[in-house]
């Protein structure tokens, strides 16, 4: 019932919440601004005044001679008439089920001649959300209308800005994108297939998370939807690529467990067995859904509005995959069983020499070793973060129809052209301004170096306000227009600006540049509440001090070895101007959140061994080696997904040092780093906490290696040591351990003590103030 409820809602809402998401998410990025920066002021005035919003879909057509020669007055005459015409011809769209209708007339403008004839520039614009796939057919088709039009004048054209950007890009990597996806998938698929050696382990991961990130979407969308929020374009994307991590994670957290569980009792039924497998690792995945809701739903306290909507939207998904990974997926397994893992047979004995065994008494018998040389290895790829700097700039863009019409309009005209920044300015209290009032402003910001061309003011029809458009000599997606824009022109307009009025700017770099600004400032507010929230849940799962404090303490070390490994790649070595400034946060929220997971599966598990009457480093051993390949196998199916995002120019950066982190997080911090400090800490790592079950027990003490002999590491001071009958029998290497009945066999010959016939009387307690015997 579980199972058919699932696959209902996942059916159903997956078929209305893509449709839906589209309809509540907002292209433009100033939109997400708070309103006392200063391109947030000035869209506000565009609105109130002029009744205009940034258009994010407005395209710029070149329209030139189809032999080349110079456009002429009948060319114009001719583009006009085209240009009318097309701007009376509907687009009809085609829309899916439940998917918004954009069928509309595109708008159509005619802008200047190039000051060498060779073309004349044309507005389109189209009203809709420019990421919806309705909206790009209806781009389509109306580029392709246009383009006959044009040509049958004997004219030829070219589009770029807005959605023919967006367009472009998606046609261009369609291809690539498609592989990408199938690769991933197969990736996953055959991982699986390695290691349970079963088609169904494999595949039915997949079918879970897809109901689950069905789900998910339709209750974002949905909510969204009846707040009345904006969400960013990219957020559907990110709750794919973030479900479809942790959603596998999870099931083969539960996987590997419910495998050992039917290992360890041949005969059990297979309900009892996923229930039992359930609780035993259901609370370190609550745990571990919780940090990452933590971390993302930090974001809420966020000034830039598409923190402030990504981080929540994120957090209801993952508290979904969540409710899919304590109910949907147990009961997959319960339904399965053993057949999980048809047609293999070797899983039902336990390789007691394997990979993560053999790592397992390695870590525990060398522990400064392996943490030192850890802590080297972090260090060294940490360093590559100094000097890191933070780049706005579109690296890795396709070359594109968009692009080269961009790169001609930009041989004749000032490269702003085809984006230009806008000057708002408004009276206070009531008073009128005219073009002589503005003859300063115009003439200060036309003498700015970097500033290609200024526009004639326009006044509002109460002429309370008016807007003078200015086209840099630089594209505006460039670090050089952004620091135009806040150095020279922004402080020309605060001079210039006439009395008893106020100004602002706002275009593509004036918003990144203080896009750049909110982001810096909200990192610094984001970054140290969610590490106060992530310790708050560790100590709430762990109930110790020390434990969770070793555990973001690895974390950290594993961002800023990761973040220092994309620096050195990017940065220094193909000599970009920095990294991009989304990488901090989105290694934080993937790395940092998604790391954690590894890390509190691996303490989970070291604190049940060490509840076991053993000695401490024994227990380290033992969790290694039972937890190991679960983590392995989770790291690299999240580290290919991402690195998948590497073979997109536009995302190689983010796919490269995201997939880097999560190995470092798996095969690092967690199997290595925290299971050594483990080591050499013993069960004090969980001071103040004590173990009841480990107190009084024999087997060793924390000063000893994995096999009861003398640590060369760590030389401790210890109470004597039970022996005998007293404790379980000594731990021997390469063994598994064999929990043994605590009780005392009253003929057991006290064999402690040099007087092998003497024996201890039964149920007395061991007091080692006095005599044996």
């Amino acid at each position: 019932m579980t199972i058919i409820v699932w696959a209902v809602f996942g059916l159903a809402l997956t078929a209305v919440g893509t449709p839906l998401m589209n309809s509540v998410t907002d292209s433009s990025t100033g939109d997400f601004l708070p309103k006392k920066y200063d391109s947030a002021a000035a869209i506000q005035i565009a609105e109130k005044k002029f009744d205009e919003k940034p258009d994010p879909n407005a395209v710029t057509v070149l329209v030139a001679r189809a032999d080349g020669a110079r456009i002429g007055p009948q060319d114009q005459r001719k583009i006009a008439d085209t240009t009318a015409a097309l701007a009376r011809k509907p687009i009809k769209a085609k829309p899916e089920q439940f998917a918004e209708d954009f069928s509309q007339t595109p708008s159509y403008a005619v802008g200047v001649v190039a000051p060498d004839g060779t073309f004349q520039l044309v507005s389109l614009s189209l009203d809709g959300n420019m990421n919806d796939v309705g909206l790009q057919d209806v781009y389509r088709d109306a580029r392709d209308l246009a383009k006959t039009d044009y040509e049958a004048a004997g004219f030829r054209v070219g589009f770029t800005g807005g959605i023919a950007n967006t367009v472009d890009n998606l046609d261009e990597e369609e291809d690539t994108q498609a592989l990408v996806g199938i690769l991933t998938m197969g990736l996953i698929v055959l991982l699986n297939v390695l290691v349970f050696r079963s088609v169904l382990a494999a595949i039915l991961p997949l079918l879970a998370v897809t109901f689950i990130g069905g789900v998910a979407t339709g209750a974002v969308a949905g909510s969204a939807k009846l707040l009345d929020i904006k969400l960013d374009p990219s957020v559907p994307s990110l709750i794919t690529v973030v479900l479809l991590g942790i959603g596998i994670d999870y099931f083969l957290f539960l996987m590997f467990r419910f495998r050992e569980q039917l290992r360890a009792n041949p005969d059990q039924d297979k309900r009892e067995a996923a229930a039992i497998t359930a609780g035993k690792v259901g609370n370190a995945i609550t745990c571990a859904a919780l940090t990452i809701v933590a971390a993302f739903a930090t974001l809420g306290i966020a000034s830039f509005g598409q923190f402030k909507v990504l981080g929540p939207a994120i957090a209801v998904s993952v508290l979904v995959c969540l409710l899919g990974s304590l109910t949907l997926m147990p009961a997959l397994l319960a339904v399965c069983g053993r057949g999980m893992f048809w047609p293999a047979r070797a899983w039902k004995k336990e390789r007691p020499a394997g990979f993560a065994a053999r790592l397992g008494e390695k870590v525990s018998a060398r522990p400064v070793r392996y943490l030192a040389g850890s802590l080297v290895l972090l260090g060294v790829l940490g360093a590559g973060a100094v000097g890191v700097k933070m780049s706005y700039d579109q690296e890795g863009q396709p070359t594109t129809n968009a692009t080269r019409t961009a790169d001609e309009i930009s041989r004749s005209l000032p490269a702003g052209v085809s984006d230009p920044h806008t000057v708002y300015v408004q009276t206070k209290g009531g008073g009128k301004l005219d073009e002589r009032s503005l003859t300063g402003l115009t003439g200060a910001l036309g003498k700015v170096e970097g500033v290609g061309q200024v526009a004639k003011p326009v006044l509002n029809p109460d002429g309370s306000a008016a807007r003078i458009d200015v086209f840099l000599a630089a594209k505006a997606d460039t670090q050089k227009a952004r620091e135009l824009i806040t150095g020279p022109v922004r402080g020309t307009i605060s001079k210039h600006t006439p009395d008893g009025a106020e100004a602002h700017i706002t275009g593509t770099a004036a918003i990144f540049a203080d896009v750049s600004d909110a982001v810096d400032k909200d990192l610094k507010l984001v970054f140290p509440v969610a590490a106060i929230l992530i310790a708050l849940i560790l100590f709430l799962l762990l109930r110790s001090l020390l434990a969770p404090l070793v555990l973001m303490l690895a974390v950290g070390l594993g961002f800023v070895a990761t973040l220092g490994a994309g620096t050195l790649v990017f940065q220094h070595m193909l000599d970009r101007p920095g990294v991009s400034f989304t990488l901090p946060l989105v290694l934080f929220l993937f790395v940092v959140a998604l790391g954690t997971d590894y890390n509190i599966l691996m303490s989970d598990r070291l604190r049940e061994e060490m509840d076991k009457p053993v000695p401490a480093r024994k227990a380290v051993a033992e969790a290694v080696k039972h937890t190991a390949p679960a983590i392995a196998t989770a790291g690299l199916v999240l580290a290919g997904s991402f690195a998948s995002l590497a073979a997109s120019p536009a995302t190689a950066e983010i796919g490269f040092a995201t997939a880097v982190g999560i190995l470092l997080s798996s095969m690092l911090l967690s199997i290595v780093l925290v299971p050594a400090i483990a080591a050499i800490l013993g069960r004090g790592l969980w001071w103040p906490r004590r173990s009841g079950k480990a107190k009084g027990h024999g087997g060793g003490t924390d000063a000893q290696d994995a096999y009861g002999r003398p640590d060369p590491d760590r030389t401790l001071v210890t109470e004597p040591q039970m022996a005998g009958g007293y404790g379980p029998a000594p731990y021997q290497g390469g063994q598994p351990y064999q929990a043994q009945p605590h009780q005392e066999q009253p003929h057991q010959p006290y064999r402690g003590h040099p007087y092998q016939g003497q024996h201890r009387q039964p149920h007395s307690p061991y007091r080692p103030d006095q005599p044996h015997g």
